[in-house]
C-alpha cells in the first residue's frame, strides 16, 4: 500500500485507489471479482488490499466517511454555482414522471 500527497491510499505499483477497491468489497464483489474489475491487480494485491482494509477497518472506514461528505460539499457547491445546469436535469425528471394525456 501506498499513500499520495492527498492522504488516500493506492495499491502498491498502481493507480488503483484502496478506497475503489473496498467499496467493491463491501459491494459484496468477490476478490477474484475485484480483480477482474481492475485489470492493473492481480489476486494477491487484492487479497492484500483488503487484508489491511480489515487490519485498519476504523481508520479506512472514516477516510471513506469524510471523502463523501467532502464530496457532498463540493456538490452542493456546484450546484449553488450553477443553478441551471441543474434545473435541467430536474425538470426532465419530473416531466417523466407525469402520465401523458
Amino acid at each position: 500500500m501506498s499513500s499520495s500527497v492527498g492522504g488516500g491510499f493506492f495499491i502498491a505499483g498502481t493507480r488503483v485507489s484502496l478506497d475503489s477497491v473496498v467499496y467493491a468489497f463491501l459491494r459484496g464483489e468477490s476478490p477474484e471479482g475485484i480483480a477482474e474489475s481492475f485489470p492493473a491487480l492481480n489476486l494477491e494485491q487484492v487479497f492484500g488490499a483488503l487484508a489491511f482494509y480489515l487490519a485498519n477497518r476504523e481508520s479506512v472506514d472514516q477516510h471513506l466517511r469524510e471523502g463523501e461528505r467532502e464530496f457532498e460539499a463540493m456538490r452542493e457547491q456546484a450546484r449553488q454555482r450553477n443553478p441551471a445546469l441543474y434545473a435541467k436535469p430536474a425538470q426532465s425528471r419530473r416531466r417523466s414522471h407525469i402520465p401523458s394525456a
